[in-house]
This record gives structure tokens, C-alpha cells and sequence, in this order.
């Protein structure tokens, strides 16, 4: 494990301030000194990306369909010492990495898949119809084209399929835009033996310099600068709602303002519908003490809301809930400020004179620290109405449940919500019909609206959206999950009158790529 920042194919030398990287489970140090990077080393990085950049995004879709197998392989052949790794730096088990790792392979391997068939450069062709009248249409052709360097910044609960050869790396890189990663300072080894991964990949594939730099920072000069600097030409973030909307001012700010992708905050609230409730309360119950607790519910998704009308199938459900919380045991969180945090916010959303704790979980794990009880609660929706600070995100595996006394009180509720990542409904298929306007608040309000299943778990594939209407992300139209991911790092560009032969490839008259294109307003190959 190399603990030097990577800009291009170098190691740089460390010179200055290092940090170490800490066991949550323990708070204490693990093996390496991870260099700082300076202000000076993102405009190297930024500079040499640019540079790239030139050549990069002419660079033929087999190159770098082989150039993201090439990572998938690398990551794999770390084996154990990537979960081992992981797991010393996050808290997280082993078998939930060795999943997130298959994820992170996963997904370079399906964008991989993406470039070979083609087709995601959307190509339109309008061609020249010269005697229409009463004007003669000219020859135009339009296809997605990559924006820029990129900066990705590395979240904190998937340090593998969020962090250094995550959903926005394998996405820009797809696209045509090299990657600067600023690591996220919770799991830099993890994120160095990745980052060593990528660089030796891009030199087997002969790509230019610069197509990947990975930079170390325990602080948030390094970031800063990289957001500002003028060569950046879009950045991606997964963090807290201060933290993205601190990333999305300066960018704004900026002379050349530019996109900032950021996913924020979510509590994802879901409706228990009465029959649903009355036909299977318990199994509802079992099913989300599970959701709101797995992984130290420290999942975007992890439903932080339910939402029902009072019921004698309610009263059922919240006595099987906390039996569920009981059970399970304390969990480390991913940083010693996480669970800080975590408790912070759970303790006075507990002491509220509004809240009644249904149940918190009593079985600590004495022998680590950074725990994190699981805990449910109650409000009336009427005093959930009445305060705000019961719709903010509790980071952890904390939920509330607000009790309306009618549907007409529980829409208001649903009225009052933020934009969110996820909205389930848990119906009997009877009811739906007369729960229409419930379904439209939800679907107004959600990137992905869910039918009789947790929120938690994410389908990496090409339908998924995973992103939602402010503040669950700074931009709903798009995903950061999936292979619509790529549109991110995109933008339009149409040629008007070319001859032939200097078109694109995917623009060119006889399709010699093969791919989908809407040709004349008919969907060709």
C-alpha cells in the first residue's frame, strides 16, 4: 500500500503533513502515513488532467471498455487485503464488503458492457431535405459528448463502490472526462490500494497522463481548490446537506460556474397503509427493524420515516417493531464524529415532549466503541406538523413514526415533506386504488417510488434512479446510480453541414458502429 498522493503516473514525494487512518471500532491508528496534499498538487493534478483531456475523450469506446475491466480485475486480484482493509478503517463486516466489492466490480464491468454497444451516445440524425419548402432543411447530427475533468469526491459509507473506483469515477471515465478523487480521509488505505489499481490499469492501456489522479486531505483546502480551480469542469459528492451545499456555492461562484452533482440528504419516508397493516403487521415489522438497522443504518435509503393512520393493525405493528429493536445488538459507525453525531441528534429527538420512544435498543457492545443503539419513536402528525427539525435526516439507525388520525391528516404530512431519495408504500393490492392521491404526493416528492419492499438495497442496472428533487440532491434529473449515471458527465453537441468523412464515427452516413440512432425521427441500427 502506497500511502503517497498520485497525480498522472507519479507517486509524489511526501514532504509535508500526514495523517493516519483510524479503526472506529477501536480509535486506534492504523499502519501509514498518508501524505497531505497541497493547494499547489490540485493545480498539478487539475493542469494534467486538462492535459489529458485533449486526447482522453477521443479515445475509442474498446480502449476504455478494456481500460474499466482492467480495474474490475485489479480490485479483485487485492482479495483480502482490500476487505481486510475496509473493514479496519470503516467498522463495516466483511461479508458486507465482500458484497460491495462484487457491486464495485459489478458496475466497471456493466459500463464496460455500455461502451461496447454503443448506442448511449444518443446519435440523431436530421438529414438535408433541400427542396422543402418553403425553407430547405439543412444536414444536422447530434450525439452526447464528454464535458471535462472531473472531481469526485469520496463518500464515507461505501468505501469501495462510492469511493475512489465508484459510480462517478467508472461513469466519467466512461464518458470520456478523467477523474481527479479527492479520498475521503475515514478509509485512505482502502482508497489507495484502489487508487494504485486505476493508475496501473490506465498505463497498461497506454492512456494519457492525467486521466486519473488521486489526492489525500484531512482537512478542506485541497477539496476547495479543486472546486475552484478553472479546469474543473463538474464535480460529484455524496455527503451531508452542509457539505454539498457548501461545494454547490462555490461552484456557482466560480467565474465559469459549473455542475455540482450532490446527494445530500434523504429520510425516505414509508406509508403503511391500513390493510397492509391489519393483514401483516408483524411481518412489516420484521421487515423494517431490519431496514433501519442494517449496517448501522448508515444507508441513504435507510427509512428514517413511517408514516400511518391510527389502527388496531398499527398498534400490532409497533408492538412487534420493538420487540425487533431489542434484538439487535449495538453496530460501529463509520467515524468516531458519525456516531457523535448519531447520538447527538437521536438523544434530543428522544427527549422531545412530543416523542414517545417505542423502543431503543439496550444490548452495547462494551468491547468496541462508536456504537450506535437502534431506536424507534412516535409522534402524532400534528406535532410532527408543527416542528420542523422531525423532517431533517438522523444519520443512523434511528426512524420516527408519525401516527395521523385520518388520510386526510397523513397527506398533509406527506405535503410537508422535502424532496427524498426513496418513497415506499406498503399496501394490500386492493387498496391501492383508493390510496390514488397518497401514490401522487409520494412519486412528486421521490426519485424512486417503491411497492411492498424496504428502501434499503439499491439495484445497480440501467433503470435505476438513484437521486431525487431537492435537498435528497442538487440536481433530481439525474442519477448517480446505473448507467444513466454517464449523462452526468455529458453534454449535447450537434454538427451542422459536414461532409462525411469528418463527422464522428457514431454521426457517419452506413452506421459503422452498429448502434441505435434516430435517424430521420426512426429509431435505426
Amino acid at each position: 500500500m502506497n500511502t503517497q498522493n498520485i497525480i498522472g503516473y507519479s507517486f509524489l514525494p511526501a514532504t509535508g503533513k500526514s495523517f493516519k487512518a483510524v479503526n472506529p471500532s477501536t480509535n486506534g491508528q492504523l499502519d501509514g502515513d498518508f501524505a497531505v496534499a497541497t493547494v499547489a498538487d490540485a493545480d498539478a493534478a487539475m493542469q494534467l488532467a486538462a492535459k489529458a483531456f485533449e486526447t482522453y475523450r477521443h479515445t475509442d469506446a474498446k480502449t476504455k471498455a478494456a481500460f474499466l475491466r482492467s480495474i474490475a480485475e485489479g480490485i479483485t486480484a487485492l482479495g483480502d487485503e482490500l476487505l481486510n482493509r475496509c473493514s479496519a478503517e470503516s467498522g463495516l463486516p466483511i461479508p458486507r464488503l465482500t458484497g460491495e466489492r462484487g457491486r464495485t466490480t459489478g458496475q466497471l464491468n456493466m459500463y464496460a458492457n455500455l461502451l461496447e454497444e454503443g448506442s448511449w451516445v444518443e446519435a440523431v440524425i436530421d438529414t438535408a431535405i433541400p427542396d422543402r419548402t418553403p425553407l430547405p432543411r439543412i444536414d444536422i447530427r447530434k450525439m452526447m459528448v464528454p464535458i471535462g475533468p472531473a472531481v469526485v469526491f469520496g463518500a464515507s459509507n461505501f468505501p469501495m463502490a462510492f469511493s475512489v473506483a465508484g459510480g462517478d469515477t467508472v461513469s466519467a471515465l466512461a464518458a470520456g472526462c478523467p477523474v481527479v478523487v479527492k479520498a475521503h480521509p475515514a478509509h485512505p488505505g482502502a482508497s489507495a490500494l484502489v487508487a494504485e489499481v486505476i493508475m496501473q490499469a490506465a498505463k497498461k492501456h497506454n492512456l494519457p497522463e492525467g486521466v486519473f489522479s488521486h489526492l489525500f486531505d484531512d482537512g478542506y483546502a485541497v477539496g476547495e481548490a479543486l472546486v475552484k480551480h478553472p479546469q474543473t469542469k463538474i464535480v460529484t459528492f455524496t455527503g451531508s446537506l452542509k457539505g454539498g451545499m457548501a461545494l454547490v456555492k462555490m461552484a456557482r461562484e466560480r467565474d465559469e460556474p459549473i455542475p455540482v452533482f450532490a446527494e445530500m440528504g434523504s429520510i425516505n419516508p414509508v406509508v403503511l397503509l391500513p390493510q397492509a397493516l391489519q393483514n401483516r403487521a408483524e411481518e412489516l415489522a420484521k421487515t423494517y427493524a431490519e431496514s433501519i438497522t442494517i449496517s448501522a443504518g448508515q444507508f441513504c435509503t435507510n427509512p428514517g420515516l413511517l408514516l400511518a393512520v391510527k389502527s388496531e393493525g398499527l398498534d400490532r405493528f409497533k408492538e412487534a417493531l420493538a420487540q425487533g429493536i431489542a434484538n439487535v445488538g449495538s453496530a460501529t459507525m463509520l467515524t468516531a464524529g458519525i456516531c457523535n453525531n448519531y447520538q447527538k441528534l437521536a438523544t434530543e429527538r428522544l427527549g422531545d415532549e412530543a416523542v414517545t420512544v417505542i423502543r431503543k435498543s439496550d444490548k452495547l457492545n462494551t468491547e468496541n466503541v462508536n456504537q450506535a443503539l437502534a431506536a424507534v419513536s412516535e409522534i402524532s402528525a400534528a406535532d410532527f406538523l408543527a416542528d420542523e427539525k422531525f423532517k431533517e435526516e438522523v444519520f443512523g439507525p434511528f426512524s420516527i413514526l408519525v401516527v395521523a388520525d385520518d388520510i386526510a391528516q397523513l397527506e398533509q404530512v406527506l405535503d410537508s415533506l422535502q424532496g427524498q431519495l426513496t418513497a415506499t408504500i406498503m399496501a394490500e393490492k386492493e387498496e391501492l386504488a383508493l390510496y390514488g392521491e397518497v401514490i401522487n404526493k409520494l412519486s412528486f416528492r421521490a426519485g424512486r417510488v417503491i411497492l411492498n419492499g424496504p428502501p434499503t438495497g439499491v439495484e445497480v442496472g440501467n433503470a435505476i434512479q438513484h437521486g431525487g428533487p431537492f435537498p435528497a440532491t442538487s440536481d433530481s434529473r439525474f442519477t448517480s446510480v446505473g448507467t444513466g449515471a454517464i449523462k452526468r458527465f455529458v453534454r449535447p453537441l450537434a454538427w451542422q453541414n459536414w461532409d462525411n468523412a469528418l463527422l464522428p464515427d457514431a454521426l457517419k452516413e452506413g452506421n459503422p458502429l452498429g448502434i441505435w440512432r434516430l435517424f430521420n425521427n426512426e429509431w435505426t441500427k
